[in-house]
């Protein structure tokens, strides 16, 4: 037998099994992009979402360790945010900022098409664009399974390392997101309440600024 057939059956396994695991990671790079569309639909077919989250991050290097809790109310793209004391209202032309502490609204417009801009829906839809996807690990949380698809983002210029998105596999409602930043923080958001369909009032996302007679408005544009 020559050298060079030699060779090659020793390179045959090893060629075979960088294939298989290329193969591997296609599929479940595929598996994690079909239950994240998955996700996408069931969010566009409410007429609209309520939830209550708990938000932490932290950062052992600057010794932060920050916890909040909050809730929105999401109907389109029109919310309210109430989070950190603060009351953010977005009725589909403007952005309301109240701020109780300091008495004071600040009043902006807000383009909806604007590449940066941030919504609270779109933060259940944002991995849609920009991101490499891997299917991770599945938890069972009080009798709940969690599916995990990590997210790496492709653009090298984003301060996220990787994003971990917690998927309940019954619902198809997003329990988690936790987010690592290359600076060592690690922000996670956890949804403990997820309603839809609930009955809105009329002004639901209107500001009203009889409410606020002796505040300080302050119209940015």
């Amino acid at each position: 037998m020559s050298k060079t057939i030699f060779k090659m059956k020793r390179l045959l396994p090893i060629i075979a099994l960088f294939f298989i695991s290329i193969t591997i990671q296609a599929q479940n790079s595929q598996k994690a992009r079909n239950l994240l569309d998955e996700v996408s639909a069931k969010v566009k077919s409410y007429d609209n979402i309520s939830i209550d989250f708990k938000y932490s991050l932290t950062n052992p290097k600057e010794n932060l360790n920050q916890e909040s809790k909050g809730n929105v109310i999401m109907q389109g793209n029109k919310y309210v945010l109430n989070f950190m004391g603060v009351t953010k209202i977005y009725d589909g032309k403007k952005i309301y900022n109240i701020v109780p502490e300091d008495e004071e609204i600040s009043i902006s417009k807000f383009d909806e098409n604007e590449e940066d801009a941030v919504t609270p829906s779109k933060m259940l839809t944002f991995f849609n664009h920009g991101f490499k996807y891997s299917w991770d690990i599945l938890q069972n949380v009080r009798g709940r399974k969690i599916q995990y698809v990590k997210l790496v983002p492709t653009s090298s210029k984003d301060d996220r390392k990787e994003i971990y998105l917690g998927i309940d596999v019954q619902t198809k409602h997003i329990y988690n997101l936790m987010e690592v930043g290359k600076n060592g923080s690690k922000t996670t958001i956890t949804v403990n309440s997820f309603k839809t369909n609930q009955p809105l009032s009329k002004n639901q996302f209107t500001f009203a600024e009889s409410k606020y007679p002796n505040y300080y408005i302050n119209k940015l544009d």
